[in-house]
């Protein structure tokens, strides 16, 4: 068997799916995207399917992956990654389809039947937490995940601090304490305010607090862990296992959180979950995307003994034009019941893509993430 096309689709909101087709029919889906670079991810794309996989096996998975990344002088990034793990992903998909099996019979088999998953609530600004927490709790999750705080100033004021406890309160007082929060900082926080901002929070007891810094601050996990007994999360802007060592080894992190269609596939990200095992540390795929990339997320977490819960993207607040069901031949492969979303079970990836309505809203490549700006006019996280 030989990959003999691909095609690549960048549809609404702002994800980019990758088509592989083989001499023998069968086809494999994957969704290689950096939210924001789609064109610079499928240029990516583009060189490694051309200038290598156009006309290999693709069943040879582990050798495809070592020879994408190995084989070129310059490795690892956003960019690079995000194109393999699209990659990994439709190769997956080929090689279940061609056993028959869902991929995670093929990594070993299922070690669960479902996975938790938890909403997000609040948008971008975080506002109107309380009442949508109620909503998404009434609807059957048990676990919300919201925004800390909009951008802050490097040290920032008591207020700051203050409204977004009241905001964590607001929604721990709707929901009570059976409901999980997560609390994702968004590396909008600077050291000093994220041992404060931790410190305060702590009282209404988060599930975790996510990119209290950003990955070029992981030196200072270890003093902001110090200052709460909340569990940290981290990992989305984190690419490799080599990327995840050094967390690891401090061991203040309680939660990572690769991402599957930017942390090498479906190949890096089993193996950063089986590393993250030995160090007693829960996995949490992050996956604000599409349907393809959720799909690939439950395969390892159905693996992972450590695997706590899984982030999707229905109702998110990108999802502005389309959204995760949109592109699913058989929309109940994702059907959440009590908080919970089975493990697929059809062959490849488990789900379905009704390429029709693929092709009728490729051409969406234009999402780019806000730019913020303090008052000062200087350049804010977002």
């Amino acid at each position: 068997m030989k990959i003999v096309d691909y095609d690549l689709y960048a549809v609404p909101p702002r994800w980019l799916f990758l088509r592989v087709e083989t001499d023998t029919g069968l086809v494999g889906w994957g969704e290689p995207v950096v939210e924001g670079r789609a064109r610079t991810v499928r240029t990516a794309v583009e060189e490694l399917m051309d200038t290598y996989l156009l006309g290999k096996d693709p069943l040879r998975i582990e050798d495809h992956w070592q020879t994408m990344y190995r084989g070129g002088f310059y490795r690892g990034g956003p960019v690079l990654m995000s194109a393999i793990a699209g990659i990994d992903q439709a190769l997956w998909d080929v090689k279940g389809k061609h056993h028959d099996a869902p991929v995670h019979e093929l990594l070993g088999g299922k070690a669960r039947d479902r996975i938790r998953v938890y909403q997000w609530i609040g948008g971008d600004r975080p506002d109107g937490v309380a009442d949508a927490a109620r909503e998404k709790v009434e609807a059957g999750f048990t676990a919300l995940k919201m925004n800390a705080t909009s951008e802050l100033r490097r040290i920032d004021s008591p207020k700051a601090v203050s409204r977004a406890a009241d905001r964590l309160g607001a929604v721990r007082e709707a929901v009570g304490d059976e409901v999980d929060i997560g609390v994702d900082f968004h590396g909008r926080v600077t050291k000093p305010m994220a041992k404060r901002l931790a410190e305060a929070l702590s009282e209404y007891d988060p599930f975790f607090i996510e990119e209290p810094v950003l990955p070029e601050h992981n030196d200072a996990l270890p003093e902001i862990a110090a200052h709460t007994s909340t569990p940290i999360a981290t990992g989305e802007r984190m690419f490799s296992r080599w990327d995840f060592k050094e967390v690891f080894e401090q061991g203040v992190v309680d939660v990572i959180q690769p991402d599957v269609s930017h942390a090498g596939g479906i190949t890096e990200v089993n193996k950063i979950a089986a590393m993250a095992e030995a160090y007693d540390v829960a996995l949490a795929p992050h996956c604000p995307l599409g349907p393809i990339a959720l799909a690939a997320c439950l395969q390892v977490d159905a693996c992972a003994p450590n695997a706590l819960i899984q982030e999707q993207s229905l109702d998110i607040h990108y999802n502005e034009t389309s959204d995760v069901l949109d592109y699913l031949a058989d929309q109940s492969v994702f059907e959440y019941d009590e908080g919970f979303v089975d493990i697929p079970d059809g062959p490849g990836l488990g789900v379905d893509i009704d390429v029709e309505v693929v092709e009728s809203r490729a051409g969406h490549d234009d999402w780019h993430n806000p730019v913020w700006r303090h008052p000062d006019g200087s350049v804010a996280e977002w």
